[in-house]
């Protein structure tokens, strides 16, 4: 039984230590259950998304899904998009960056301003990932997530529930235990449609320009923002939130 009257933390707390040996498509039925109507899951539509996505439709869940279009995404990353909605029965309702805003910052700044600073690139994530997310998740209950621990040593720190406090949210991080080879060999075994690039040496997908493919030994994310040089790579998306 799902607790509320205790704090965010704690109830986090204890979510992660009953549902850790639960099959994921068990415990997204029971939070809709719970939270009916306030589940959502966002998907950028990695390998990781994929399978979420998959689980979603497979089981019939009543997830809301959604997705950022930051107008700077891969053209592989739009196809993945399309085949995605003709192999599922599953509405992607989209969210974009606010036009004012956007305007604003390129008429300003230009279209390649994160290069020239860490400031810049995090006012260009923010405006085009973080303001969409918050929208996205006004109101709801429960954020779905495909974070993995594997994924980076910032990543290792978070948790299957966590409670993100900016938005005031649980997050729910099914996958969060499996590693690269889980992800993949459940892709092979239901012929999921996933983004090409991921063939190519492109594990973490974002937007065209920040993202590379990265080489033999490098950290799972090392192809986002390659050109800065701090170790914590990420957009504001995904914080760890006390």
């Amino acid at each position: 039984m799902i607790q509320e009257n205790i704090g965010g933390e704690r109830l986090t707390d204890i979510l992660s230590e009953q549902y850790k040996n639960a099959q994921p498509e068990t415990v997204l039925k029971e939070l809709t259950e719970r939270y009916p109507g306030q589940v959502v899951f966002s998907t950028s539509f990695g390998l990781e998304d994929q399978v979420i996505t998959d689980m979603i439709s497979a089981s019939g869940l009543a997830v809301k899904v959604f997705t950022i279009d930051t107008g700077r995404l891969f053209p592989e990353t739009y196809k993945t998009w399309q085949r995605t909605l003709e192999k599922y029965t599953v509405s992607i309702k989209v969210y974009y960056p606010e036009q004012n805003l956007l305007e604003q910052m390129l008429s300003r700044k230009g279209p390649f301003s994160f290069y020239e600073s860490k400031e810049n690139r995090i006012e260009c994530c923010h405006i085009r990932k973080v303001l969409p997310l918050q929208r996205a998740l006004l109101g709801e209950k429960i954020w779905v997530t495909g974070l993995r621990a594997e994924q980076s040593e910032s990543r290792k720190g978070q948790a299957l529930f966590q409670w993100d406090s900016g938005h005031q949210i649980i997050k729910y991080n099914p996958l969060f235990t499996w590693s690269t080879e889980d992800v993949r060999r459940y892709i092979i075994s239901r012929n999921v449609p996933y983004n090409s690039l991921h063939d190519k040496g492109f594990p973490s997908i974002g937007c065209q320009p920040c993202t590379r493919a990265i080489r033999e030994g490098e950290d799972f994310r090392a192809g986002r923002w390659w050109w800065e040089s701090n170790s914590s790579k990420e957009c504001g998306l995904h914080t760890v939130s006390a």
